[in-house]
């Protein structure tokens, strides 16, 4: 007996990743499908190249989507960077700081831990003294921790990492698309994304763009990159003008891409920021009148990914469970010693909207009464509501 068709059910995803994705862009991924050198997929190639400069905020050359998730995206960055028994040292926050650590040793690097509790960020200060301390070549932090909802500014460490004669490798995984990120003018060398946050589009590919200096180091290499598919020497020619074969693309994930970023780019930039950030305020304060804390200080909080504490006594895994069968919405339960501590609310891309924000505050206060916790009836909705009428 054959398995039923593919109907999933439809969700709400304001958990860490995926988000919604449009209809245009789900529409775009169920155009029919050409030949990897096709004429018209190098237009559809070229024109992503485009547009991802244009959401990068960078002239880079070597700027395109890799086939694969965000996690490829990392692989990419660092296996091309580093060769064996290079120096890195790797700021870890959270998950996905030691996530590249581990990717960063399996490439044979030397690898120095820069250490922070789970929620906090790094200063300048400590990461020169470890640029002195260690003289690496490439110092990878995360921009965006998805595990822990920290915001890390990366634009004065660029500047000291080359001041060292160092490369800087940023994961802005949750970040493009959400918050400013100015590839160019913050001299960032190695940059990578995944498909599935801020951008709305389904998971499998991943944006990476590598400055001139980054180029350079790959070109200058003694030995060959580990992975041959993530090879940017070989990948960067058919990205290029010789179309010289490597893999066949994941032609309508592009497609989808391709969507997605017209849409980001119809709407803006600075305006897609402003409305991530005016959700999130909503969200706080709705949140903060239900007496729900956040557990990363507001100085260095996303807007995209709110990591709060969950109330005393109260069931982390009934809730998110009651959340999804009665409202057909999910969020993320905490990442390693989070876990069971906090909740991960995501408002990425599509799913960024005030219609949401009251949906989950509502849905939410009803999962908390119903589990017996004292929340003042009807708070965090009015909270919100007068959050968005102050502007």
């Amino acid at each position: 007996m054959l398995p039923a068709p593919v109907s999933p059910t439809r969700r709400i995803l304001m958990g860490p990743g995926p988000s919604d994705v449009p209809h245009r862009v789900l529409a775009a991924l169920a155009s029919p499908t050409v030949g990897h050198l096709d004429p018209y997929f190098l237009q559809i190639m070229d024109e992503l190249q485009t547009m991802l400069r244009q959401v990068f905020c960078t002239q880079n050359k070597l700027t395109l989507a890799v086939s694969g998730t965000g996690s490829a995206g990392m692989e990419t960055t660092v296996v091309n960077l580093i060769e064996s028994g290079d120096k890195m040292v790797v700021c870890v926050n959270g998950v996905f700081g030691g996530r590249m650590a581990d990717v960063a040793r399996r490439a044979g690097a030397e690898v120095f831990l820069l250490e922070r509790p789970y929620g906090e960020i790094f200063d300048a200060a400590e990461i020169e003294a470890a640029l002195k301390k260690h003289r690496p070549k490439v110092v990878g932090i995360v921009n965006a921790e998805t595990s822990t909802g920290a915001h890390q500014p990366v634009e004065d460490i660029a500047k000291l990492c080359h001041a060292h004669g160092a490369l800087i490798l940023v994961d802005c995984v949750t970040s493009l698309g959400g918050v400013p990120l100015e590839v160019d003018k913050w001299e960032l060398d190695a940059v990578y994304s995944g498909t599935q946050k801020c951008l709305s589009c389904p998971p499998g590919l991943a944006p990476v763009t590598f400055s001139d200096r980054a180029v350079a180091a790959i070109d200058a290499r003694k030995t060959k990159v580990q992975s041959w598919y993530l090879d940017m020497q070989m990948v960067k020619d058919y990205w290029g003008s010789s179309r010289a074969y490597h893999h066949t693309a994941p032609i309508n994930m592009n497609y989808s891409l391709h969507e997605a970023l017209r849409l980001v780019l119809e709407e803006g930039l600075p305006a897609r920021f402003a409305r991530h950030h005016r959700n999130h305020i909503a969200l706080r304060d709705g949140l903060a009148a239900m007496g729900i804390q956040y557990a990363v200080p507001e100085t260095h909080r996303l807007p995209m990914l709110n990591a709060v504490k969950i109330p005393a006594g109260v069931d982390d895994v009934a809730v998110r469970k009651q959340l999804l069968t009665e409202f057909g919405i999910e969020i993320g339960g905490g990442l390693g010693p989070w876990k069971g501590q906090v909740w991960r609310i995501g408002l990425m891309g599509s799913t960024s909207s005030a219609s949401n924000v009251l949906l989950f505050l509502a849905a939410l206060e009803k999962c908390l009464l119903d589990k017996g916790a004292n929340v003042p009836a009807g708070a965090g909705v009015a909270a919100a509501n007068a959050s968005y009428r102050a502007g």
